[in-house]
């Protein structure tokens, strides 16, 4: 790593740790993280997310979309749906929601390349659903599946969104050539770095490890396994088969 190349690296690191910066709009998730952590009512967590009719409809259209892959029936409900994603999911799937929401407001060409990244994780979310939907006796979590695979690029979309903020406030422009060597050569640290920084669940952490053959796992219904056999198809693994 050239000396620019780790200073913008440790500067892009600082940046993750802004959660404000990184995700923007915090009027839900913020207390709709705090209710997940007290482990209250689940009442309060519907109202919560109800407060934010694009979030509810977002929650609700996730959660049939990953019942219709594991063969159940979908949901009538907001309630019905929220009940049976459990807490994690729903924090998972609101964070993935208001991401994508910042990432509408970056500036070109980061808002272009970073889009690119959207797509592939949600290709992958796709994919792997259709894997599962193909394991009839599967008995792998659907929506732990879906979430974990809307994380599969996941540093790489931090880091490019920090990486835009930080070349705003530059006096002199960083070119983009160094962003691009840096996601080449850091992705696992960025990733497990933006984990960190953001403080998503230990759950999420472990299984994206699994799916990027960065760990193993003794059980036969981890999600990351499934995901595993989709990214190595694609040439995506952080540690190749």
């Amino acid at each position: 790593m050239t000396e620019l190349e780790q200073l913008v690296f440790n500067q892009i690191r600082a940046i993750m740790g802004n959660e404000e910066q990184i995700l923007g709009r915090k009027g839900t998730l913020l207390p709709l993280k705090k209710a997940i952590i007290a482990d209250g009512d689940i009442q309060n967590v519907i109202d919560i997310v109800a407060s934010d009719p694009a979030l509810a409809g977002h929650l609700l259209w996730r959660s049939n979309t990953a019942s219709t892959s594991s063969g159940q029936g979908k949901n009538r409900s907001l309630k019905d749906a929220l009940i049976r994603l459990g807490q994690v999911n729903i924090y998972r799937y609101a964070f993935t929601f208001y991401l994508k929401e910042r990432l509408d407001e970056l500036p070109q060409p980061y808002k272009k390349l970073v889009f690119g990244y959207w797509k592939l994780n949600e290709s992958i979310a796709e994919d792997a659903m259709l894997s599962l939907k193909e394991l009839d006796e599967a008995k792998v979590d659907a929506d732990e599946l879906q979430t974990i695979s809307l994380f599969s690029v996941f540093g790489q979309i931090i880091a490019l969104t920090a990486f835009s903020y930080l070349n705003a406030e530059a006096e002199q422009t960083i070119p983009l050539e160094v962003m691009k060597s840096i996601i080449d050569n850091e992705q696992q640290s960025l990733t497990l770095d933006a984990f960190q920084a953001l403080d998503l669940d230990q759950d999420l952490r472990d299984e994206f490890l699994i799916a990027h053959n960065l760990s193993n796992s003794a059980n036969p219904n981890s999600p990351g396994l499934i995901l595993r056999r989709v990214l190595s198809r694609r040439g995506l693994l952080l540690n190749p088969l």
